[in-house]
């Protein structure tokens, strides 16, 4: 990621509607955005607040819902599924989104997911593009719930989450007839809510029909559409959307779909569809038209028809840079193309109670026979400091165990650059991990360097990437600034930040220079730094406080980064006093009806703190 090609949205411009005596969901959405926010009486009001960021209006004082679409905002309506059921499916007609939540300790994290989304703040499909490989856990319980316990598990090796709404089972339904019995709408909104609660994956919404092995009915392609639609309005990352319906219902999906990303996916069953054939290219070609990624799949009788869609793949990613193919073929005699397919490959876990698709495979086995055709080579990766004491290591060695990964891990109790420089030589170089971190200065010379690394001046990774009949390519990096800015927007929208003053402290700005990487990505507006004074490129947009005066010219800051050791971690107590008791109220809001937005302090040091900072001061 390059800071300068992060570009800072205009602040969200959302009108929320809440339950009545759940108007407490307007208030945490505002801590979410970091924008002040305004609760209003009646929609006619909304022209009294025109510069107000995030507007909130009970929906039982919405008598005519037509009027929301004069505001030109993001309409939101939100329902806490805790206590009853308030959903009115004619209001979230009117509605851009549907955002459905319980109290759990996580409200505030999955509403900053939800949001992040929704406004184009998060991409995931462009993190997974980035991708030589990807992955799709494809969950088969007729009740997500089921999974929790183990979803931490089913999950390892996974890039995305399936969920398979044909094969939901609502309680208290029974089969009549013949028909397949589809879940109600309300029985799905909360199986995506509870899945979107426990995993941070993107999650694919799926309603596989009766002809493509699946239990939705194919009589009313209205019925999909209006399935699909609201898990549009649910935020749901990708839709899969079968190329039998009519193109009218792709069409319509298309030009509502928002961020949300369109699986075009093809199935076929009949044993004798050919990947030669110029029906395989027109299939493809009517995928593109409304998909972000074309799915085909075909059950095949011989072996040779594997290589028939190798050179189809090769061919497809000739011709078209975009959207890229996703082929393979069903039953046990497809299990090549599974192992050979790199994008969105479904995978299945012993845990789940049955096997998505026939011939389906774990990523495990799928690594296992990656390893024994030559494709996925044994590597040593090196982790280089004291990163056993930290158990960094021995995570590593159970996600190798795990995922059946060949490589091996090699300890070296010293972070040296003349260590590195003789393992990248080795042809089965893998990376490396230093903790603690090099300074880049000592590796220019053997390796090039990200920018990140570049502009922090330390080196924590080392990524090798490895082509066919070529040696590694070796590139330092930065990985620490990644976490940071990730805990910064993990409660928080990444929008939250931008134009906001911070506070930095450190002992030093070799300490602090990850989290200035970091604060700078999200476009903060000035960063004002205790303890040290910046020198390196970024000192333009750093401003030194030498005494308890300079606090008080300035803005009360949105977010406080505390660098300082354990054993000084401390000193930071009288800084968020001093702010939680001046800085409670934003001096931009002059109306008593509007109301300020929380603050973030984020502390970075490792081992016991005595006392702990942040404990008397959660409002931070």
């Amino acid at each position: 990621m390059r800071v300068d090609e992060i570009i800072n949205p205009d602040p969200p411009r959302l009108l929320l509607l809440f339950d009545a005596e759940h108007e407490d969901i307007l208030q945490i959405a505002g801590d979410v955005l970091g924008e002040p926010y305004v609760c209003i009486e009646a929609i006619e009001d909304l022209g009294s607040h025109v510069d107000a960021c995030v507007i909130g209006i009970c929906n039982a004082l919405l008598l005519e819902p037509g009027l929301l679409r004069e505001g030109r905002r993001s309409i939101i309506t939100t329902h806490c599924l805790d206590v009853g059921d308030q959903r009115d499916e004619a209001l979230t007609e009117h509605c851009d989104y549907e955002y459905l939540y319980t109290r759990s300790p996580f409200l505030q994290r999955d509403l900053a997911r939800f949001l992040g989304f929704v406004l184009g703040q998060i991409k995931p499909h462009d993190d997974l593009k980035g991708k030589t490989r990807t992955t799709l856990l494809s969950t088969t319980f007729p009740d997500i719930r089921s999974a929790l316990p183990n979803l931490d598990i089913l999950s390892v090796g996974a890039d995305s989450v399936e969920l398979r709404v044909d094969l939901l089972a609502e309680p208290g339904q029974r089969n009549l007839d013949s028909r397949p019995r589809v879940p109600s709408l309300k029985y799905v909104g909360e199986q995506v809510m509870v899945l979107r609660q426990r995993t941070e994956l993107p999650i694919i919404f799926t309603i596989r029909c009766t002809n493509e092995n699946g239990r939705f009915p194919m009589d009313d392609p209205s019925l999909s559409y209006h399935y699909l639609r609201k898990a549009l309005q649910w935020g749901c990352e990708y839709l899969d959307v079968e190329l039998w319906l009519p193109q009218d219902v792709r069409q319509r999906l298309s030009q509502v779909k928002g961020h949300s990303k369109i699986i075009s996916a093809f199935h076929d069953f009949s044993g004798t569809f050919k990947w030669t054939s110029e029906e395989a290219q027109e299939l493809f070609r009517q995928g593109a038209v409304y998909g972000d990624v074309v799915k085909m799949i075909a059950l095949i009788t011989k072996v040779e028809q594997n290589y028939d869609l190798e050179t189809f793949r090769s061919g497809i990613q000739s011709a078209y840079t975009h959207p890229p193919l996703s082929g393979l073929n069903m039953g046990p005699i497809g299990q090549l193309s599974r192992t050979l397919n790199t994008v969105f490959t479904p995978i299945t876990h012993p845990l789940l109670p049955i096997i998505a698709a026939p011939g389906q495979l774990s990523a495990a086995e799928i690594n296992e026979r990656l390893h024994s055709m030559s494709q996925l080579p044994s590597l040593e990766l090196l982790v280089m400091g004291d990163v056993r004491t930290t158990g960094l290591a021995t995570f590593f060695e159970k996600c190798l165990n795990e995922l059946s990964l060949p490589h091996q891990i090699v300890s070296a109790g010293r972070s040296s650059a003349d260590a590195i420089s003789r393992m990248i030589s080795k042809a089965n170089f893998g990376g490396a991990v230093m903790c603690p971190p090099l300074p880049a200065v000592e590796l220019r010379e053997s390796m090039s360097m990200s920018e990140a690394a570049t502009a922090i001046g330390h080196v924590d990774t080392i990524v090798a990437r490895s082509s066919k009949g070529a040696a590694a390519t070796c590139t330092a990096d930065n990985a620490t600034w990644k976490g940071i800015r990730a805990t910064l927007t993990r409660d928080f929208v990444p929008s939250a930040y931008g134009g906001r003053p911070a506070i930095l402290l450190a002992s030093e700005e070799s300490y602090a220079a990850a989290a200035i990487f970091a604060l700078r990505s999200l476009n903060v507006e000035t960063i004002y730094t205790i303890g040290f004074k910046a020198r390196s490129s970024a000192a333009s947009h750093m401003q030194y406080f030498s005494g308890l005066d300079d606090l008080k010219r300035v803005t009360p800051p949105f977010v406080i980064v505390s660098a300082l050791p354990a054993e000084k971690s401390a000193l930071v107590t009288p800084l968020l006093k001093y702010y939680g008791r001046n800085g409670s109220e934003d001096p931009a809001s002059s109306s008593s009806s509007t109301h300020s937005a929380g603050k973030v302090f984020l502390d970075l040091s490792n081992g016991l703190k005595r006392p702990d900072p942040s404990r008397p001061y959660d409002s931070w």
